[in-house]
Formats: structure tokens, sequence, C-alpha cells
């Protein structure tokens, strides 16, 4: 069965029940949105079977108004297409079912790669496909369990040097360690630094990733970085709820003033509020005073990630206590470290919308949460890179 075309990441969303493919009123979890491909290996059924940190996800489904077309928006600004087939694409361990919608966006295969564990945790890649003269991009977001995921980067990376490969780019679209950007206290280590050294000198020429914890740790890459962001995916599922009414956005730290600033801007040009927060601690957060005015109106938090969602649930508490109607929580990272769930399932809030950079698991699912794709963004990211066209046009 051929891959199904959808519009946007957030309409027409899928179902695997019964062997075919249904249009219900609405998503939790939107898991494609693939144009057409003439590869008979791109199936929309066994893609929503891929298993997830050894999971099977389920293709659990509810409704939502479909949203405005963003694959169109892409298309009027993509360059035309040919066929090339110095392209390849291959997945690590940490998040197949997102590369799989990537590869199936663009209308190909994934490559050919065997991954394993030696007994003692020794990783083992071998490309089972010629790379030679190839652009090669490696999926391989380094969410938990971290470091393991990170070496199996490493590892790729270099299978894919050593194999001649005319261009390495690693697609990273969760960058563990993004938080440790800087020294906040004496004999600290700046990790995101050693970190962007690491994948350099394993041999990547290109990084792409998604939503850095702060725009300044693309200089700690001595290589060129692609940094998109989940924005837009996010936006176009809020428009198609249609919300807008009454609604301000909330900026859950001092810190992210900046990146709720430009998702207010694009939400129909909505007020700004900040919850002054002081940090006692490492995944510790304590909530002062609100700065802004949330009574009677639908707030939403924006923020990059959720952890232990210590500070948006303290941010929601405060907001619910300042007379705000309803409380929505956005983010593109869904890291969930306990006890995320019971925080955020609590009651706290209407909704909480994330990303799939970071496989979605079975035990973190609850009745508030909804899942958009990425893949759309990623997808048309890597054919530009690859193209020699214009990444930040997307985004214009």
């Amino acid at each position: 069965m051929a891959a199904i075309a959808f519009s946007s990441p957030s309409s027409y969303p899928i179902s695997a029940k019964g062997g075919g493919v249904s249009f219900p009123s609405a998503p939790r979890f939107v898991r494609c949105a693939a144009l057409p491909s003439q590869s008979p290996e791109c199936d929309i059924t066994k893609l929503l079977q891929l298993p997830s940190n050894g999971k099977v996800l389920s293709a659990e489904l509810s409704g939502i108004v479909p949203s405005p077309n963003m694959r169109a928006r892409l298309l009027e600004k993509e360059p035309a297409r040919t066929p090339d087939n110095r392209l390849r694409i291959f997945s690590g361990t940490a998040n197949p079912s997102l590369a799989k919608e990537i590869a199936c966006y663009l209308g190909m295969d994934l490559g050919k790669i065997n991954i394993k564990r030696f007994a003692d945790g020794e990783v083992y890649v071998q490309l089972q496909e010629s790379v030679r003269g190839c652009d090669v991009f490696l999926v391989q977001p380094t969410c938990p369990p971290v470091n393991e995921n990170l070496v199996e980067l490493f590892v790729m990376i270099d299978a894919c040097r050593r194999a001649s490969a005319r261009s390495i780019t690693a697609v990273i679209p969760y960058f563990g360690y993004a938080r440790a950007d800087r020294k906040t206290q004496g004999r600290e280590s700046i990790a995101a630094k050693l970190t962007a050294n690491l994948i350099t000198e394993a041999g990547a020429n290109r990084v792409l990733v998604c939503d850095l914890h702060s725009g300044q740790s693309m200089g700690y890459f001595d290589i060129v970085v692609d940094h998109v962001y989940g924005q837009p995916v996010i936006l176009e599922y809020l428009e198609g709820k249609q919300i807008s009414r009454d609604i301000v956005v909330v900026s859950p730290d001092v810190g992210g003033v900046a990146r709720a600033r430009g998702f207010a801007k694009k939400l129909s040009d909505a007020p700004l509020a900040i919850v002054d927060k002081r940090r006692q601690g490492h995944n510790v957060a304590e909530v002062m005073n609100l700065i802004g005015d949330v009574k009677g109106k639908v707030a939403v938090l924006v923020d990059d990630m959720i952890d232990t969602a210590g500070t948006i649930a303290n941010a929601a508490a405060l907001l619910k206590d300042e007379g705000a109607r309803a409380v929505y929580a956005c983010c593109t990272h869904a890291v969930f470290s306990p006890p995320a769930i019971e925080r955020l399932s609590s009651g706290l809030f209407e909704e909480v919308i994330v990303t799939n950079t970071i496989p979605p698991a079975l035990k973190n699912d609850f009745p508030q949460l909804t899942v958009l794709s990425v893949a759309n963004l990623l997808a048309e990211t890597i054919w530009r890179v690859h193209g020699d066209v214009s990444v930040s046009s997307i985004f214009q």
C-alpha cells in the first residue's frame, strides 16, 4: 500500500485499527504527514506499529477541527523536485517511527542499517548499502537513555565516514545536554560544548537540530548547524482549535520570554504574560508572581521542553489562582521524567500539546496529552539542505 497524502500534521489523522486507514474527527497521536510515496515498503499501517523504546505505539485517535494546510504552504516555497539517488536517510534506534515518517514524506525508504548491542553493551553498526558519494542524514535524537543514544550516533557517523559518504548530517530532533550550556557555579562542566565537539570529531559535516534550549548552543559547533523550530506545527494546531479569542501567551520563566514573544506574535499578535520563577536547585522550581493579566482568558504556556513538569505545573497553578479560564501547555520536547505525568494529569491543564521529537511511550499517556508530528518540517529541511536551497524561508 502506498503512503497516503495528508494536508498537514494536525489534520486527517491515521488509524490502523482493522487493518485499514480511517478518518475520525480528530487525533490524539498525530503520526504522519507524508507525501505520496512510490515505495511499496512505505506502509502507513506498519508505520503506526513501529516500536518505540521497546513498546508498540497505539493509534488511538480523538477529535479536533482540521487546521489550515501546512503542506500547501511548504509546497509553495519549495524548489522543483527531481529524483536523486544520492540522498540517503538512516535511522538509529532512538526514534525509528519519526525517521520512517520523514522518509515517507520524501517518497523514499530508510537506508538499510544493522545496529545491535554486544553482550557487554557495546554498540555495533554496519551500513548494509553503499553510501559512497552520497549525502547521508542520520536521524537520532539523544533522548533517554541519553548516553547510549549519543554513543550510537557517534558510531553511526563513524561508519558513514569510513564508507566514503560525501557529507554526513546528524539529524538530532532532541539534543541532549543542551541545558548544560554555561557555568552557573564554579567547577562545573559545559557539557553542551563537549557534546558538540564529540559529534564534530566523530565525522559529522552538519547538524540539524530542533528547538535548542538556547540559541547560543549553535556556537558550540565548529560545523554548520541548521536550527528548525517546532512552533509552526503547534501554532497550526491551535489555530484549528479556534481558541484565539481572549488568548494570552505565557512564558513560564524569564529565560523563555523571547520564545513566548515570537509565539504570541504569530498567534494573532496575542498579549504576553511572564511568570517570575526562582529556582532553588536542579529540577526544583518555585513560582513567585505573575507579570501580566490572565483573568478570564485562555492562557497558553510555551516552553521548549517539559522534563519533570515542576516549572510548568507551578506556573499553571499560579495562572489558575490569577483567574485564567483555561490553561494549555505547549512544548516541543516531551522528556517527561518522573513525576511529570502525575503533575500534567492533575487537572491543571485543558490540554498538553507536544511533538514527537522524543518518541511518545505508552506509559506516558494521559487524557490531556496531544502529540503532533514534526516529520514534515524535518523532511522539508533535509530536502532543502540536500538541494542547497534556503531553509529559513520555511519559517517566513
